[in-house]
C-alpha cells in the first residue's frame, strides 16, 4: 500500500523538525559549557572540571546544570499575571526554534531513488520569514518583563522594546545588499548561488552591520540593556527561577546558533566549501562555530554600552552604514549590467 504523497511530505517534515530541535537542544547544553571554556581561557582560569570529568573536560557538567535547574524552586510573583507570565519564555524559546525551518543545513542526496532535502520547507519568501520570526522573540521578553509586576522587570521589557527597533532596521536593511545580488529570498537559491564566489567578497560592510545588529537582537554583551544587572538586578528576568529562567537561557544560547547560522548562509556560502574538501554540513558547522566563538570573544572583551550610547550607535552609525551599502551596491550593480 502507497502512502499518499502528503501524508509522506508531513511525515518527512515532523522527522525533521523533531531530528532540529533534538539537535538545537543538545548544542545549547554544550554550548553553556563551551563558553564557560572560552571565558576561562580568556580570564585565565581553569573552568568546569568536575562532573563527569574525562581529561580537563567536565562532560556532563551540561546534564547536572539541567537537573540544578529542575529541581529548583518554581516561585511565582503574587500579583503577576499568570497566563503571560507563564508563556512568556515558551514564546521566546519557540521564536528561536521556528526560524530553522527555512535554513538548508546540506545539499541534497538521493538515496535508492529518494531524495533528500536538509531543509524542513524551501519558500520563496525565506529570507522574509527569518526577518518577521526574528522580531517576534522580542514579545517573550516584553511579556515577561511586563507580567512579572515588577519594576526593574519593566525596565527591562521597555529596553528590550526600544533596542529591538533600533536594531532590527539595521539589521534588514544589512541583508538588503544580499537580497540584491542573489536576486532571491530563497535561501536554498542563495547558497546555491555562493557556488564560485560567497557573497561576502560583495557584502563585507553588510555582513559587519548584520552580525552587530543581531547581537544587539539577542541582547548578548555588549548590547545586553534588557538584563543589565549592574542596573536592573536581572531586569526582565528578575521574577523567574528554575525552568522558567532556564528557558529564557536557552532561547539566548539557540538566538546565538541561529544568528550565526544565518550569517554562514547569506554571507559565506552555507554549507558550501572549496576544493571539496569536507563534506557540505562540515563546512556549515565550522562557519557557525567560528561566529559563534567571536560572539562569546565579544562578550568577555567589551564592557556594556550605556543607554544613550546604545541607542546613538544603532540609529547614527549602524543605519546610516546600512543604508550606505545598499546606496553603494547598487550603484555598483548598475556599472557592471547585472
Amino acid at each position: 500500500m502507497s502512502l499518499d504523497p502528503l501524508v509522506i511530505t508531513i511525515i518527512e517534515a515532523l522527522v525533521k523538525s523533531i531530528v532540529v530541535i533534538v539537535g538545537l537542544l543538545t548544542a545549547f547544553a554544550y554550548l553553556t559549557l563551551v563558553e564557560r571554556y572560552v571565558v576561562a581561557k580568556i580570564q585565565s582560569r581553569i573552568g568546569p572540571n568536575r562532573v563527569g570529568a574525562i581529561g580537563p573536560i567536565a562532560v556532563l557538567q551540561p546534564i547536572a546544570d539541567a537537573l540544578k535547574m529542575i529541581f529548583k524552586e518554581d516561585i511565582w510573583p503574587a500579583q503577576a499575571d499568570q497566563v503571560a507570565y507563564t508563556i512568556a519564555p515558551g514564546i521566546a524559546v519557540g521564536t528561536a526554534l521556528v526560524a530553522w525551518a527555512v535554513i538548508p543545513l546540506n545539499p541534497s542526496l538521493t538515496i535508492a531513488g529518494y531524495k533528500i532535502d536538509f531543509y524542513i520547507a524551501d519558500v520563496n519568501v525565506a529570507l522574509l520569514y527569518l526577518l518577521a520570526i526574528g522580531s517576534l522573540g522580542v514579545y517573550g521578553i516584553v511579556l515577561g518583563g511586563w507580567s512579572s509586576n515588577n519594576k526593574y522587570s519593566l525596565l527591562g521589557a521597555l529596553r528590550s522594546t526600544a533596542q529591538m527597533v533600533s536594531y532590527e532596521i539595521s539589521l534588514g536593511l544589512g541583508l538588503v545588499g544580499v537580497l540584491m545580488i542573489s536576486g532571491s529570498l530563497s535561501l536554498v537559491d542563495i547558497v546555491q548561488k555562493q557556488a564560485t564566489v560567497w557573497n561576502v567578497v560583495w557584502q563585507p560592510l553588510g555582513l559587519i552591520v548584520y552580525f552587530i545588529a543581531a547581537t544587539a537582537e539577542i541582547n548578548r554583551l555588549p548590547f545586553d540593556l534588557p538584563e543589565a544587572e549592574t542596573e536592573l538586578v536581572a531586569g526582565f528576568a528578575t521574577e523567574y527561577s528554575s525552568l522558567k529562567w532556564a528557558l529564557f537561557y536557552m532561547a539566548e544560547y539557540i538566538n546565538m546558533i541561529t544568528i550565526s547560522v544565518i550569517a554562514s548562509t547569506l554571507f559565506l556560502g552555507g554549507y558550501q566549501g572549496p576544493f571539496g574538501i569536507l563534506p557540505g554540513f562540515h563546512w556549515l558547522f565550522l562557519k557557525i562555530a567560528f561566529f559563534i566563538f567571536v560572539l562569546m570573544w565579544i562578550r568577555y572583551t567589551f564592557p556594556r554600552f550605556r543607554y544613550d550610547q546604545l541607542m546613538r550607535f544603532g540609529w547614527k552609525v549602524l543605519l546610516p552604514l546600512a543604508l550606505a551599502n545598499i546606496f553603494v551596491t547598487a550603484i555598483v550593480m548598475v556599472v557592471l549590467g547585472r
